[in-house]
């Protein structure tokens, strides 16, 4: 097998023996050495026969001989030896070569495979996705030009969406082709792959014109197109478009093991555009769920099973007075009462068990700022998608509104049924009254004409007495009942509450009250400076009677009245009992520390012939139905508070006057505060007070101009000079006196200043008096107490 014969080297002619030199051809070194094992074996197993039958020449010739053949063998055995392992390494070299470029391909294959799963996770956008696959490609993958084409969404034909490897004008080229998907003619490679959904392997396509229409060729060889792989990129059995590889310049042929990788690639491409495409969609359709819920004038929120909130829209944040980030994780009961959130919590709780959605109608919102707000709203219960409870979703609206809206309505339905109640009764009264007094008049004056004729001793005098008292009881009825009726009531004369209240202690109803209550005491506290109104003396007295009266039946035990007066000025409406305007009053109030009234009786007690006492005994239940009638006549306002054990105050208002008392010393009070043409600034956002302070304030001989905020008399006082301020402290909107105070004092240090508000002397008023402000003034405005500040603020000055 391995040895071929060369030349003889040695012939016994005796025996007819040769030897011959034998060379070997491709044999292992491993056989070599067997050989020459074999040769050293017969040379110490027969060179001793040798050498005892042949002669010495002749042994000694033939163990040189052996010997060099012996050496001659392990020579050439070890050339072999190294020959071999020569060629071992250079194969084993050859081999690590082939294996290190598989671990290579399949490293880069691993790494493509990578960095496409991580484009599909993190781009959205499917240009940008298609690019860094591409990309990808291009860094890992042997081929020279690689390109990517979608179908439009019409599929009427491949677009090209990125490459690589090629230049401009061939990247543009392909752009500009149109690779129609719709014409039955169109036959190329690009079009077939998408159409028969088949991988193409296109070996040296222009020597085979064959197998390319006309127009592909041209295209070909624009592109200097050999041989090219195409493999559709399918998703669920439909084309969504073609990747496509060559190799122009290396001429590297493209096989099997390309198309199969390629495919592989192909169909990860295909999931990662499915994936894009759908996060598109999806993307689109919560855009468009939160374009729609951020469009929403409702409120619309979502809450876990605990209650705390999880999403909210933009309305949610104007409504809870929140913003998203505060709101998110707070629990929902933070923006309600502890009764509000037991009817929430019965709400969610009968959503979570029934699943069926659920309104709750005109529960109270406190917002963060603690605004309350009546609220409307529809609850939903969420489920994951195994269909268990998560959470809940609710839509809000306000109806605070609509609410405030409708009570307004009930309680100007029940005033008119009241007025038109009121007017009925009065009608009858009016009309009772009128035949009544006819009838009286003989029980009341013919009484008094036979007690004239009768002499003391008479027992008749005694039973006309009686009659004459009861009718004089009844005449007093009749006269409330006129009262009640509204008519011949005169408001034009000019009084003082104090006044009233004076005459009443003095008075012999007050005397009774006194006798019948001992452990009743009645006590006043009267401003001195009370302003004037104009009203009727007779029914202010009346009326004055009527509560006290009835204050004191509720201390049958014993207990306190305190009778109060005082000027009081409103800048904004006040809700009492009734609704009170902003104004001028005098204010007169008579407080108890009875039993009370209920709430019940409370919306009922300026009702005629309501009434908890006996009649006939205690009161004829016109008594305060008198006092509302009287109010009313000097167009004024009457609010109640009361608490069941704790007692209750009747406040009555009346519009003041500014007319003085007759008989009043103007010109001496007047005299002694006149002004010598000083410079004053009056400050008020009310424009009748302003105008009320300026007519008091030129009267006593200042010089005065006025602005109507706090605004307007820094901007005023920048160019000007003012020798006194009169400087309202509640000013609405903007800035209020004492910031206007400290703003001017900036700019005039020392300024002289007098305060003046409608309400209590507070907080802010001492703040600015410990700035330098001086006296406070309380409105309503009266000329004597004004003119006396500013007189003394700026004798001070001068002083």
């Amino acid at each position: 097998k391995y040895a071929r014969v060369e030349h003889p080297v040695c012939y016994h002619r005796g025996h007819g023996y040769c030897l011959y030199v034998i060379t070997w051809d491709k044999m292992p070194s491993r056989l070599w050495k067997r050989v020459r094992n074999y040769v050293l074996v017969f040379s110490a197993l027969f060179l001793p026969v040798l050498i005892a039958y042949l002669p010495a020449p002749a042994w000694m010739a033939v163990a040189f001989i052996a010997l060099c053949a012996t050496a001659q063998l392990s020579h050439y055995a070890l050339r072999l030896e190294k020959k071999e392992l020569i060629n071992t390494i250079e194969y084993q070299k050859e081999a690590a070569r082939e294996n290190l470029d598989q671990l290579n391909a399949r490293y880069n294959n691993a790494l493509l495979v990578h960095e496409i799963g991580q484009a599909a996770a993190t781009i959205v956008e499917i240009e940008a996705l298609i690019r860094a696959v591409m990309s990808a490609m291009d860094r890992r993958l042997d081929f020279e030009r690689g390109v990517l084409m979608l179908a439009n969404e019409e599929k009427t034909r491949l677009v090209y969406v990125s490459g690589y490897g090629y230049s401009k004008a061939q990247e543009k080229q392909l752009i500009q082709t149109r690779f129609h998907l719709d014409r039955p003619e169109s036959k190329g490679f690009f079009v077939r792959a998408f159409k028969d959904q088949k991988s193409y392997l296109l070996d040296d396509l222009l020597a085979n014109p064959q197998s390319l229409s006309e127009r592909s060729r041209e295209l070909a060889r624009k592109m200097n197109v050999k041989s090219m792989i195409c493999v559709p990129i399918i998703y669920e059995k439909e084309s969504l478009g073609i990747l496509a590889v060559d190799n122009p310049t290396s001429g590297r042929n493209l096989t099997q093991s390309d198309i199969n990788l390629l495919t592989g690639i192909a169909s990860q491409t295909a999931v990662s555009i499915n994936n894009a495409r759908s996060f598109k969609k999806l993307q689109a359709s919560e855009e468009k769920y939160r374009s729609i819920l951020e469009s929403m004038e409702d409120a619309y929120f979502e809450v876990d099973l605990e209650g705390n909130f999880t999403f909210v829209n933009a309305a949610a944040c104007r409504f809870f007075g929140s913003s998203e980030k505060d709101l998110i994780g707070v629990n929902n009961r933070q923006y309600m009462d502890a009764k509000t959130a037991r009817i929430i919590y019965n709400a969610f709780n009968k959503v979570y068990r029934t699943g069926i959605a659920t309104k709750v109608p005109d529960w109270k919102l406190i917002r963060k700022d603690s605004r309350r707000y009546y609220v409307q709203m529809l609850v939903s219960l969420m489920r994951n998608a195994d269909g268990e409870p998560v959470g809940f979703r609710g839509v809000a609206r306000d109806v605070t509104e609509h609410v405030l809206a409708e009570g307004e309505r009930k309680r100007l339905e029940a005033r008119l049924l009241q007025a038109e109640k009121m007017e009925a009764i009065g009608t009858l009264a009016g009309g009772v009254a009128h035949d009544l007094n006819n009838v009286l008049s003989g029980l009341v004056s013919y009484p008094e004409l036979l007690l004239m004729d009768l002499p003391e001793t008479s027992p008749l005098r005694k039973p006309i007495l009686t009659i004459q008292k009861s009718g004089q009881r009844a005449s007093a009825i009749v006269q409330d009942l006129l009262t009640l009726a509204r008519r011949g009531v005169a408001v034009a004369d000019v009084i003082n509450i104090n006044q009233i209240i004076s005459d009443y202690l003095k008075s012999p109803e007050h005397e009774t009250i006194k006798l019948n209550y001992p452990g009743v005491e009645i006590e006043t506290q009267l401003v001195s400076n009370l302003l004037h109104i104009l009203g009727s003396p007779v029914h202010l007295t009346k009326s004055l009677t009527n509560i006290v009266a009835n204050a004191a039946e509720a201390m049958a035990g014993g207990g306190r009245i305190l009778i109060q007066s005082e000027n009081r000025y409103l800048d904004r409406p006040v809700k009492g009992y009734a609704q009170i305007e902003k104004g001028e009053y005098v204010v007169l109030s008579v407080s108890d520390t009875g039993i009370g009234i209920s709430a019940e009786d409370i919306n009922r007690i300026f009702e005629p012939f309501y009434t908890k006492k006996v009649m006939g005994r205690s009161g004829s239940g016109l008594g305060m139905a008198v006092v509302w009638g009287t109010v009313k006549d000097h167009k004024g306002y009457i609010d109640v508070r009361s608490s069941e054990g704790k007692g209750t105050t009747f406040t009555l208002y009346f519009p003041i006057t500014r007319k003085p008392l007759s008989g009043e010393d103007e010109a001496f009070l007047l005299e002694k505060i006149m002004g010598k043409g000083e410079s004053i600034l009056v400050v008020d956002d009310v424009k009748e007070q302003r105008e009320i302070a300026m007519e008091i304030l030129r009267k006593l001989r200042y010089s005065v101009d006025t602005v109507s905020s706090g605004e307007a008399a820094v901007d005023f006082m920048k160019t000007h000079r003012a020798d006194l301020l009169v400087l309202d402290m509640i000013m609405e909107p903007g800035m209020d006196g004492l910031q206007t105070y400290k703003r001017i004092l900036e700019l005039h240090p020392g300024q002289k200043t007098i305060i003046a508000s409608g309400f209590s002397e507070s907080e802010r008023v001492r703040e600015a008096q410990r700035l330098g402000a001086g006296a406070y003034v309380k409105k309503p405005y009266t000329t004597r107490e004004i003119g006396t500040a500013v007189f003394s603020e700026l004798r001070n000055r001068a002083d």
